[in-house]
């Protein structure tokens, strides 16, 4: 099938099952400052059968990039994130997936996000928050950001929502403390959690990649 039209830019690999019109999905969300070709450049090395989706975030960053939302550095609050422009994010995906639904043949119960540093900060504020739109997240080297979450996210029914996590020991941009807090924080309402450390930087190592794919085989 070929790419359609969304209200974000993407790149778009279709499944290669023999009849694709409930192909479980894929969408990638990259890190700051990057844009939908990164993660997309392993796309390859994933399953086949994924139909599969890595979105621009809508955000352009100077000289070039992209982001979620805004990361501000100042004297008097150090590094802060715009939660109003994540939480305009998060709501934006949301509603691309709704195109996406519409406009591809995928499977809207099978739905998997793949989030890189903010792109994993985002996404999971979108699997907590509709947790019923998301069957799995996998999160690298990102965190849990409560003030992104829908107010009233605790009432949602988290049984059939399955996340991993991983994050390097190493990290100096988003440190492994935080991961930490966050595992804490999702084994308190998610049933199936699976949270590995890898002793590497902000990064993604040949590890750490095995290591999911091998999850998302599990959980297909």
């Amino acid at each position: 099938m070929e790419k359609q039209q969304l209200q974000l830019e993407h790149q778009y690999r279709a499944s290669n099952l023999n009849d694709p019109k409930n192909a479980p999905l894929i969408i990638m969300l990259h890190g700051y400052g990057s844009d939908e070709n990164d993660l997309f450049s392993f796309a390859s090395e994933l399953p086949s059968k994924y139909a599969i989706i890595s979105l621009k975030a809508p955000y352009g960053l100077n000289p070039h990039g992209n982001a979620w939302y805004a990361i501000h550095f100042d004297n008097v609050d150090g590094k802060w994130s715009d939660d109003n422009q994540a939480i305009n994010s998060r709501d934006r995906v949301v509603s691309v997936i709704n195109e996406i639904i519409e406009k591809y043949p995928v499977d809207k119960n099978n739905i998997t996000l793949l989030g890189f540093s903010q792109g994993t900060i985002l996404g999971l504020s979108i699997a907590l928050s509709y947790p019923k739109k998301i069957k799995n997240i996998i999160g690298l080297s990102g965190y849990v950001n409560e003030g992104i979450l829908k107010e009233d996210y605790h009432k949602n029914d988290f049984k059939n929502l399955n996340i991993y996590s991983s994050h390097g020991t190493l990290d100096q941009v988003i440190p492994v403390e935080w991961a930490r807090k966050t595992k804490h924080f999702l084994s308190n309402i998610v049933p199936d959690l699976t949270y590995n450390e890898f002793p590497v930087g902000h990064g993604v190592s040949p590890q750490n990649f095995y290591d999911f794919k091998n999850w998302l085989e599990k959980h297909s």
